[in-house]
């Protein structure tokens, strides 16, 4: 079951596909008569899928979608038994994962057999439902009509999980035959949150809406106004959540003692320390059994336990799921740094959790910029000339938020002229790198920051590779030539030091390329596997994906020998005296794993955790506030069970997170947010 529609990655499919992918030329063509939905966002349409029946009574689905420049042309025939369950699904066609082929079936004995790009297995089939790994979204239709027809019993899955559905309200939309009436669905057990679907009168699958959108071809504008409604719900939903959280019994004070402290300011470890936390703030820091106990107050046993500053995600993108927020803090990020998230939305955001409705990490946001282009960035303020691009960049002032992050379609001569504008705002700017300007040009022309280390690589790429950066070109250029760039040239060491002299900071996204570069899908992803087990089934199985499909004739030790150049330049760059970041660019619960990938670039324990404290801190200019566990700051710590300068791994086994002061149980924080227990 496809209920997570909108989840698209860059990682491609397992080691366990070994044909070829079908071309497009050979997949399904639809009748004129089949049922057509379209793919849309308020950047246009991306693509079609059709649905229809066949002559021999099979259910037929073609998709064919360009998103940014990724491909995907799929399509599916799926037999289904006479209690309307798949009995048959044959999946064919590529994503820009990859090879999409996926084959299930039900032998005479009732047991049923898939085969994917990311696992194979058999079970009996009893009462379960498979959940399709893939395939045209449309082609889940069916399961969620099913799960309207089971009702509160709900559908169990195959190859494991439970899901069941809720129907809401009606909520009246102009179609193209005059005004209807369509319910906002949420599905729940197929993922961490509840899952948002709409159904039409009769409850039969209508479609999704989102930043992008799958819907019936004429109701492309009802979009907007059915994922306006989706956020309102949600934000009730979350508020509720919130309000048992953010109670005034998990406000009163609390005493850590004898705890061991990170200090991130000196990048050192203080053990035997006591920690004072009154009215959300840090009130007092010192020995151990030195500060008194206020009446009213919890004490806390901090032995075998670290306190450390909240953790920051420098590349999380806000908006879209409330829920995820939720998650982002019981895995200890009470901050973050959103490089690119949509103004209506990051105002919400920012608004309700002042007012103490939504549980999240505090930050800041930029809002990205691209030219007009079928390329541009989906969400980007988008804009035809170096005037328009100054607008924008008011445009994200006047709105309140702190940063521009240009993009890859931009055009190289606007970006001067629209990051002095930022500038003289006071805005950060941050960003991909245009099609046709290397890293060092970007930062002439006024970048303070570069994310994603695909980028700096790009300073040793050819110019063929530098041109068709906004392409798949700025992934398929490093995995080809980053094994063969010379770190340590003149050109690299000269690049280096401009960066660091210029005051550059860097979001390298490591734990990104690891995936996409390193995985042969034989097993679950590094950032992912201490969650496999207390995640959704459909969830984990997501993670156990193999890397980017090969090309060139190139090999996977191919790739991880480029992966591994770009791991070198993360501790080349820190060497030089460049700042560093950490960042995610995903679920959030990447973060550990890109601080164990900075160790293995050469950075210590203390400094690659500096990069998730106090560097954030001071680069958002928020570290009067945050960063660092002094008296006067916001109480925004957590409390991790362990030694974590032993063992970095610690900071996944959040016992107590404190927000703004909120003492919070993690074990209850994981449990809201969706996982079933503590992290591995």
């Amino acid at each position: 079951m496809r209920f997570k529609l909108f989840a698209l990655s860059l990682l491609a499919t397992s080691s366990l596909a070994t044909a070829e992918p079908t071309p497009k030329e050979q997949l399904l063509q639809p009748p004129p008569t089949a049922q057509h939905y379209t793919i849309s966002s308020t950047a246009g349409k991306h693509g079609d899928i059709w649905g229809w029946k066949t002559d021999d009574g099979k259910l037929a689905h073609r998709m064919s979608m360009s998103l940014r420049g990724w491909i995907t042309e799929t399509d599916q025939l799926t037999t289904l038994g006479a209690d309307g369950r798949p009995t048959t699904i044959a999946v064919r066609g590529y994503t820009d994962s990859g090879d999409a082929t996926e084959d299930f079936s039900v032998d005479a004995n009732g047991i049923a057999h898939w085969k994917t790009t990311v696992d194979e297995g058999s079970a009996p089939l009893g009462n379960k439902r498979y959940s399709a790994y893939g395939g045209p979204w449309l082609a889940s239709a069916i399961d969620i009509d099913a799960l309207v027809a089971a009702g509160d019993k709900g559908v169990d899955l195959l190859p494991g999980g439970r899901a069941s559905i809720s129907i809401g309200a009606a909520t009246e939309i102009d179609g193209p035959s005059g005004k209807e009436a369509v319910k906002l669905a949420y599905i729940t057990g197929a993922g961490f949150s509840p899952s948002a679907v709409w159904l039409d009168k009769d409850n039969r699958y209508f479609g999704n809406a989102g930043v992008i959108s799958l819907l019936p071809a004429g109701y492309e504008a009802v979009g907007p106004k059915l994922k306006e409604v989706q956020d309102a719900t949600e934000a009730v939903m979350v508020r509720d959540t919130a309000k048992k959280f953010l109670s005034p019994a998990n406000r009163t004070p609390t005493l850590v003692d004898n705890v061991l402290l990170f200090d991130s300011i000196a990048g050192r470890y203080l053990p035997g320390r006591a920690v004072l936390i009154a009215d959300g703030k840090v009130r007092k820091v010192g020995a151990a059994g030195s500060i008194k106990l206020p009446k009213g107050a919890v004490k806390i046993d901090g032995r075998g336990k670290t306190l450390l500053p909240g953790l920051w995600d420098s590349h999380l993108h806000i908006g879209g799921s409330d829920w995820n927020l939720l998650q982002n803090v019981a895995t200890g990020i009470t901050n973050y740094r959103s490089p690119g998230s949509i103004i209506d939305e990051s105002l919400s955001i920012i608004k309700r959790r002042a007012a103490g409705e939504l549980i999240a990490p505090d930050g800041k946001v930029a809002v990205i910029i691209d030219r007009k282009d079928p390329l541009a960035a989906q969400g980007a303020l988008t804009v035809s000339s170096d005037e328009e691009a100054v607008e924008a960049v008011r445009k994200i002032k006047e709105a309140g938020l702190s940063g521009a992050k240009f993009y890859t379609s931009m055009t190289p001569a606007w970006i001067a002229p629209a990051a002095a504008e930022a500038h003289k705002l006071g805005l950060h700017v941050s960003g991909h790198i245009p099609a046709g300007m290397r890293p060092i040009e970007a930062v002439r022309a006024g970048y303070d920051e570069i994310t994603h280390i695909n980028f700096i690589m790009m300073q040793a790429m050819p110019q063929h590779v530098v041109d068709k950066a906004n392409t798949a070109a700025r992934l398929e250029g490093p995995a080809k030539y980053g094994k063969d760039v010379d770190l340590d040239s003149a050109e690299m060491r000269a690049f280096y030091a401009e960066l660091s002299e210029r005051k550059t900071i860097i979001d390298p996204t490591l734990v990104v390329w690891e995936g996409s570069l390193t995985s042969d899908g034989s097993e679950v992803l590094a950032a992912y596997a201490p969650f496999a087990a207390i995640s959704p089934p459909a969830v984990s199985r997501s993670w156990k994906i193999g890397g980017y499909p090969l090309f060139d004739g190139l090999t996977r030790d191919d790739f991880k020998a480029s992966y591994a150049k770009m791991v070198g330049v993360v501790g080349r760059l820190y060497k030089s005296g460049v700042r560093i970041v950490a960042g995610t660019d995903g679920y959030g619960l990447e973060l550990v794993r890109e601080l164990e990938l900075y160790q293995q670039a050469g950075l210590t324990n203390a400094e690659a955790i500096q990069t998730a404290t106090i560097v954030p801190a001071r680069m958002t200019g928020m570290d009067d506030r945050f960063g660092s566990i002094e008296a006067g700051k916001m109480a925004s710590l957590i409390l991790v069970e362990g030694d974590a300068s032993k063992d970095m791994a610690a900071l996944r086994r959040i016992s107590t997170v404190f927000l703004d002061g909120y003492r919070l149980n993690a074990d209850e924080l994981r449990k809201a947010s969706g996982f079933s227990g503590m992290p591995e």
